[in-house]
Order: C-alpha cells, then sequence, then structure tokens
C-alpha cells in the first residue's frame, strides 16, 4: 500500500468509507492527525525551538524502524512490537 497525502480543499470528502480526494479511509486520516497532533504536541512541550530538525529526526527514524521490521517481517522474524 502506498501513503497518499491529503490534497485538502475541496478534494477531500466525509462520505463513505474513504476520502475522494486522497483514497485513504477515514479511520487512516484520523489516526494520522491524531499522530501529528501527539508529535507536535510533545515538541511544544518540550519548547524546541529547532522544530525542523526535531520532526525529520522523528520521521527519519521512523522510516529506519519501519523498514527494519520489514525486514524482520520477509525474513520470517518477529521484531520490536509497534508501541512499547
Amino acid at each position: 500500500m502506498q501513503f497518499s497525502p491529503c490534497k485538502g480543499g475541496d478534494f477531500c470528502s466525509q462520505e463513505g468509507t474513504h476520502c475522494s480526494g486522497c483514497g485513504r479511509s477515514h479511520e487512516e486520516i484520523g489516526k494520522t492527525r491524531d499522530l501529528v497532533f501527539a508529535v507536535t504536541q510533545f515538541a511544544m512541550q518540550m519548547g524546541y525551538e529547532n522544530v525542523e530538525e526535531f520532526t525529520k529526526f522523528v520521521g527519519e527514524k521512523a522510516a529506519k524502524n519501519v523498514r527494519k521490521q520489514q525486514q524482520m517481517s520477509q525474513m520470517g522474524g518477529i521484531g520490536i512490537p509497534i508501541g512499547k
């Protein structure tokens, strides 16, 4: 499955189970929104002035962990539990 970011504006729809603009489920969109909110709140609580550096770090670490999990999964391994 490929990630498709929301285009926003007139493209987005709330009807049905999926957005007509990006094709993602409304559940996925909501969970992504929650994740972004959590990262935002953490950065605010820490008082980071270099927000771009922090979010870049978080994104790169997450991507590295996902690739590692995918590789372990393909090799039949269990890997690290997500969210622990």
